[in-house]
């Protein structure tokens, strides 16, 4: 759909919302489990957001002042959020394989093929491993108030009954979102701010609108769709039952009639008055993501971290995006120069 109005509409009526996210697949047995895995890993990440802040400000100052995107936003966000996805003291082999999963761009599904080739051939021995640590898990116990790690969280949130693989598999899933989508909105946000802002002199605006207009102008999900749960009409045209109904985010953040001048990269829109239109990067309604606030504040640190006290160019990128399940930015190159600290104005004397 690409219309705003029924899009909107069809956002917000209670029956087409119906059932079970589409996100978890049929992996879990009902709503209410859903919603417990999610608030569970998402509590657990929030938790963890000061660890994140303080190991993002260091593998910023060891990112170097050359590094090729996008693929560095999963890697330092990973480096980031490998102890909260996976214990240190679980197996050092298992967080190695998750080390090239995200090496291998496992994290998003690739433009490329060669590049999708290479991440999908780590999927089954990832996979394997993961179900075998499960396993270890669950026989010796959890204690569900106080998860280690988002496989705890996992673990915990689950029903008894599933299978160890069908809990690995959640995991993964987990694990993909919250490196792959927030490390590409990572890059999303520098490339467009680099792109839009002349060299040299600091960006004008705070982090957290550049974020939130980056997410607008190139939202990482291109197509948020459900299936019709049973006969519905909307603007007159009828949907049978099983039929994917999709909505777009990145076209209702480009509707002329909804925003101003939708096809510029206007981070101050956010501090006008009834300057937004429509905004669902994280899908809308029920089944709004439920890390949507937590994700938001980790692409911010990241983008905080990079911005701070230097000077950020970029070479080789455009703002075209590469679709391909999700909206990916074009490869570039992202020139971090550390500004010189201000040197102390002496006054007479020396004072």
């Amino acid at each position: 759909m690409r219309d705003t109005e029924l899009a909107l509409t069809v956002l917000r009526d209670p029956t087409f919302h119906s059932g079970m996210s589409t996100f978890f697949g049929s992996m879990l047995p009902s709503r209410t489990a859903q919603v417990a895995l999610g608030r569970a890993v998402r509590d657990l990440l929030r938790v963890h957001l000061p660890s994140y802040r303080r190991t993002m400000a260091e593998a910023v100052a060891g990112l170097g002042p050359v590094s090729q995107w996008p693929g560095a936003g999963p890697l330092l966000v990973y480096r980031c959020t490998a102890d909260v996805l996976l214990h240190p003291e679980a197996p050092p082999a298992l967080r190695r394989q998750l080390a090239q999963a995200v090496t291998a761009g496992l994290t998003a599904r690739q433009p490329y093929m060669r590049q999708r080739a290479r991440a999908e051939l780590l999927r089954p021995k990832l996979l394997a491993a993961i179900t075998g640590h499960v396993r270890s898990r669950r026989r010796q116990g959890f204690a569900a108030a106080e998860p280690q790690d988002v496989l705890d969280a996992v673990i915990g949130a689950s029903p008894e009954e599933l299978a160890d693989r069908t809990v690995a598999n959640l995991y993964v899933l987990l694990f993909q979102s919250i490196v792959g989508n927030i490390g590409y909105a990572v890059a999303w946000s520098l490339l467009l701010a680099c792109l839009h802002h002349p060299p040299g002199p600091p960006w004008p605006w705070p982090a957290e609108w550049l974020v939130r207009e980056a997410a607008r102008h190139r939202p990482f999900v291109w197509m948020v769709g459900r299936l019709v749960p049973r006969p519905l009409e909307f603007g007159g045209l009828p949907f049978a039952a099983g039929t994917v109904l999709s909505v777009s985010p990145y076209l209702l953040h480009h509707d002329t009639h909804h925003w101003d001048r939708p096809e510029a990269f206007r981070p101050e829109r956010w501090n006008e008055p009834g300057g937004q239109g429509p905004y669902v990067p994280y899908s809308a309604g029920p089944f709004t993501c439920a890390g949507a606030a937590i994700a938001q504040s980790l692409i911010t640190e990241a983008v905080t971290a990079l911005a701070q006290n230097a000077r950020l160019t970029v070479g080789g990128g455009d703002a075209r995006p590469l679709v391909s399940g999700s909206v990916l930015p074009r490869s570039f190159t992202l020139h971090r120069a550390l500004k010189a600290p201000a040197k102390p104005v002496l006054t007479k004397g020396g004072e």
